[in-house]
């Protein structure tokens, strides 16, 4: 169930993001922190991260996650923080094979 701020914030995206009710798990470190947490929504520019103490924003971060056919590996910067939720983070560098297993698994889920 969305919010109604989730809902206006979903109107301004340029791209659609998917919610992961049952969780996808993202291995990621920056700043200080080397964590592994649960992504909440995944979209082709970004994840959501479910962390209750998220770094600042500006942080970069290095991220690895599992998808069908692979391992996703990106480099991201922290944008948003919702404190004691976690962070919204965009992907600022991944590989062309990374893309596609990212593409793919949007593509599948987006049906």
């Amino acid at each position: 169930m969305h919010s109604s701020t989730e809902q206006a914030s979903d109107k301004k995206r340029r791209h659609p993001r998917i919610v992961l009710q049952k969780g996808m798990f993202v291995a990621w470190h920056g700043g200080d922190l080397q964590l592994f947490s649960r992504v909440k929504t995944l979209g082709t520019e970004g994840l959501f991260i479910s962390v209750p103490n998220p770094p600042p924003v500006d942080t970069k971060l290095r991220l690895a996650f599992d998808v069908p056919g692979g391992n996703v590996h990106a480099q991201a910067i922290v944008r948003n923080i919702v404190p004691g939720e976690g962070m919204g983070v965009e992907f600022t560098r991944m590989d062309l094979k990374d893309r596609v297993l990212l593409e793919h698994l949007l593509k599948r889920l987006l049906r």
